[in-house]
This record gives C-alpha cells, sequence and structure tokens, in this order.
C-alpha cells in the first residue's frame, strides 16, 4: 500500500502559489535587511565580481589618501619653517640697517697748549683697528697650494716671545689656518683667515698689536708675507683746524676716525665698532710738544653697532635651529630630506618633493656668515652683507614659492582621488544595491499574495471535506 498522500489538482496548484510566495518573500526580506539585491555571485555573477573589483579599487585608493595628508601636513612644516626662516632673515636685515644709520660715535676733546699752538707739536693715532699681515700670492710663493714647505711658521705679537707652527709639506691654506687657530696665539688675540678667493693667508691682530712673521713659510716679500698697514700715524699740531683737516683727509686714518673742531678743541671720533682708538702724544689731557707729550689718551669704539652685530649673530644662530625643527612625522623638507607620493594603485603616478637642489635651507647654503665685530666698522662692510641677506630672501621666496607649487599639486590630486573613490563606490553601490522602497512594495504586495493563496487552498480543502460529508 501506498504511503504517499494524493492531493487534488486545485490543492496542489494552491500550495505550489504559496511555496513560491514564500520564496520570492524570503529573498525580498533579504534584500531588504542587507540592504543589496546581489548579495553573492549566485544572485547575479557579472554584477558581483563587478561590483567587487569597483570596491577593491576604490579601498586601494582610499589607503593612499593617508600618505597624501601626511604629505601636506610635511610640506605644512616645511612652509611654517620657511616662514619662521624669513623672518630671521628679515630681522637680521633690520638689524644690519639699524646698525648703518646708527652714528653714535664716541669721541672726545683736546686742547692745544699755547706752546703747540705757537711752535707746533704732534699727535698720534694709532693706524688701525687690527693689525694684519696678508701671505703674498705672486707664483711660486709659500702660500700658493702645494708649496708649502715642512717647516716652521714663526709668529711674533708686538714684543712678546715668537710662537712656532709647524708645517707640513703641502699643507693648505686652510689647514694653516686651522695650526695658527689652534695654537697659543689665540690667547694673544691672533687670528688666522683667508681672503675671498681663497689664495692669501691674512693674520689679525684683535689687539692692534704689530705682528713679525718669519720662518722657512713666512719669509718676507713675494715668497711669503707682506705688511699691512701697521704703521701709526703722525699729525704735527698747529692750529685745531689744520689739525681736522689732516686728519680727514688722511687715507691712512679717515677710515676709522673722524676729527672736528670742538668751540677750540680739537674732537676726535671713532668709527669703530671693533676696538678702540689709541691717541698718544699728550700731557695733562692736552696736545703739546716737545718731550712732555708723553701721556696717552683712548678713544672708545661703538658699543651699538657691536651689539647689533651679536644680534646678527644670535638670528643667524635662531635660523638654523628653526630650520632642523621643521619636520613632520620624521621628515624634514628643510634638511634635504626627499618625499615620495604615490597617487594611483599602480605607482605608476607619483611626485617626489625635495628642496632645490636636495640642499638644506640653513645659514650656510643660503650665504649667511658668522660676523665679526669688524663688519659694523663701515658701512660698506654692512652694505656688502645686507645684500647676502637680499640674495637669501630671494633663494627663500623662491623654494616657497616651489614647495607651494607641489602642495598645490598634492591638494588637487587629493580632491580628486577623493571624486574617483566617490564614482567608483557608486557605480558599484548601482549595481548590488537594492531599492528599498521597491523592494518594500514587493514584501507588502506578497504577503497580500500569500493571504490570497491561503484563503484560495482552503476553499479547494473545503472541497475534498464535501466528500467526507458523503461518506458520514
Amino acid at each position: 500500500m501506498s504511503n504517499s498522500i494524493s492531493l487534488s489538482k486545485a490543492v496542489r496548484s494552491n500550495l505550489l502559489s504559496l511555496q513560491g510566495t514564500a520564496s520570492m518573500m524570503a529573498k525580498t526580506q533579504e534584500r531588504l535587511s542587507t540592504g543589496n539585491k546581489v548579495n553573492s555571485a549566485l544572485d547575479n555573477p557579472t554584477n558581483f565580481f563587478t561590483a567587487q573589483s569597483l570596491n577593491s579599487r576604490s579601498n586601494d585608493l582610499n589607503s593612499l589618501m593617508d600618505g597624501m595628508a601626511n604629505g601636506i601636513q610635511t610640506l605644512e612644516a616645511a612652509d611654517n619653517g620657511l616662514s619662521s626662516v624669513t623672518k630671521s632673515v628679515e630681522s637680521m636685515q633690520s638689524s644690519l640697517r639699524q646698525a648703518r644709520q646708527d652714528k653714535s660715535f664716541k669721541g672726545v676733546s683736546y686742547e692745544l697748549d699755547g706752546a703747540t699752538a705757537a711752535t707746533g707739536g704732534t699727535i698720534t693715532i694709532a693706524g688701525t683697528a687690527t693689525s694684519t699681515v696678508t701671505g703674498a700670492t705672486t707664483a711660486g710663493a709659500n702660500y700658493t697650494a702645494g708649496s708649502i714647505t715642512a717647516a716652521d711658521i714663526t709668529i711674533q705679537v708686538g714684543s712678546a716671545t715668537a710662537v712656532n707652527v709647524t708645517l707640513a709639506a703641502n699643507d693648505t691654506i686652510d689647514a694653516t689656518i686651522s695650526k695658527i687657530n689652534a695654537s697659543a696665539l689665540k690667547d694673544q688675540g691672533v687670528t688666522a683667515s683667508k681672503d675671498a678667493a681663497g689664495t692669501k693667508l691674512i693674520l689679525t691682530s684683535e689687539k692692534n698689536q704689530v705682528l713679525t712673521v718669519g720662518g722657512a713659510n713666512g719669509t718676507a716679500g713675494t715668497s711669503g708675507f707682506t705688511a699691512g698697514a701697521l704703521t701709526n700715524t703722525t699729525f704735527t699740531a698747529r692750529t685745531v683746524d689744520s689739525l681736522v683737516s689732516d686728519v680727514n683727509a688722511n687715507t691712512a686714518i679717515n677710515a676709522q676716525v673722524r676729527a672736528s673742531n670742538d668751540g677750540g678743541k680739537l674732537r676726535v671720533e671713532n668709527l669703530l665698532t671693533s676696538a678702540d682708538v689709541a691717541i698718544s702724544g699728550l700731557s695733562g689731557g692736552k696736545v703739546t710738544s716737545g718731550t712732555a707729550g708723553s701721556g696717552t689718551s683712548t678713544v672708545g669704539k661703538n658699543t651699538v653697532r657691536g651689539d647689533l652685530v651679536k644680534q646678527f649673530n644670535d638670528l643667524r644662530q635662531q635660523l638654523d635651529r628653526t630650520a632642523e625643527d621643521a619636520s613632520f612625522n620624521g621628515i624634514n623638507l628643510l634638511r634635504g630630506d626627499s618625499l615620495k607620493l604615490t597617487f594611483n594603485e599602480t605607482g605608476s603616478s607619483s611626485l617626489t618633493i625635495q628642496s632645490k637642489g636636495a640642499k638644506a635651507i640653513n645659514s650656510t647654503n643660503l650665504g649667511i656668515d658668522v660676523q665679526a665685530d669688524t663688519v659694523a666698522d663701515s658701512d660698506a662692510s654692512i652694505d656688502a652683507v645686507l645684500t647676502k641677506l637680499s640674495d637669501a630672501l630671494g633663494s627663500l621666496r623662491s623654494q616657497s614659492s616651489a614647495f607651494g607649487s607641489n602642495l598645490s599639486q598634492v591638494q588637487n590630486r587629493q580632491d580628486f582621488t577623493k571624486s574617483m573613490i566617490n564614482t567608483l563606490q557608486t557605480g558599484a553601490a548601482n549595481l548590488t544595491l537594492a531599492d528599498m522602497n521597491g523592494e518594500a512594495a514587493n514584501l507588502l504586495a506578497l504577503q497580500t499574495r500569500q493571504s490570497l493563496s491561503q484563503s484560495s487552498l482552503s476553499l479547494a480543502s473545503q472541497a475534498d471535506q464535501s466528500v467526507l460529508q458523503l461518506l458520514r
């Protein structure tokens, strides 16, 4: 006997309809719960895998956005540093301009005694702020490159004991300078340097002492050293006006001092920043004649200019410190570091950002040197440094413009990438997302259909029940 149940055609038809409606309701409910009309490759293989590819590219681009954001912050850090460095250079300019305008030179007025006015006496003014001797540059001279001999150079400051500095064969000018500056001469106020061309060795005494150079590497004349303007200048005192005229007309002294008639007295002003000026030939504070004129006097240096030069050097040091601190996430563009930003998922589009010439932005590369007090001794020296500062500002502004252009490129690419990510995500959504309003309407229609099918199934079952009534 068969265990299968036989259903009437009407019942079976209504049952199949209910099952189909239930299946569609389950699918619609899944779409409403996930928000997607394509949840797996079984739903729609083409749309599923295409959307997956679009979303993958969107995720790749989104990960690159972090690098771009960090790149923008690195550029902004560099720009902050450049702005601070530029302000430092402008402050340095201001300091030197103020020094140039300052004319608060110290001066002392001296009377002429009657004997001097009648017979004529003498007054001696120190001829230079610092005593200097310069190595000769004639071909074959000791300080021409590669011609240093393995022997001593002796340097004597005034009447002090000479200092021997041992040089090796073929020492360069720089090596010679280092050895001299490391010797006992530094305690006597002697420093070694070289001229702008790098071919002359210059010895300078900050205490205005006469320097005597000897030894195998210090032969006087064209094969070694020639003396600079080391002699003092002596003037014959007749009248105040004649002294004023003679001092101001003397080219050996008029860059260091200035004379004027101060109500019948000789006024001497020290135009220097780096050293005092010594006056000799005085007696009781007066310009006199004969053996009695053995007194001395000192005219102080311009300390205002000196302080402004110190301020200049302090600002220079701060400039370097600021540039060194302008880093973000370990990258400092002002230090010459390189920043590479990748713009697409294949790496074929990128931008490398670095300072011009891959050079660090610092005082040395900007051509801003530490300045000695002597730079303020003349307006021409100050003007030369101001010219270098103007060139440095030009370089800074050019670099700032370059970084600004780089920042604009990165920001534009960032905006483009954001738009691309939105386009890719929208395209993927169009392929997979369900129309929630439509699916909700479908569910309501399916619920109505299910209710009607259940009623129809009930009516069909009632026909079978009528047969049961006959059997009773």
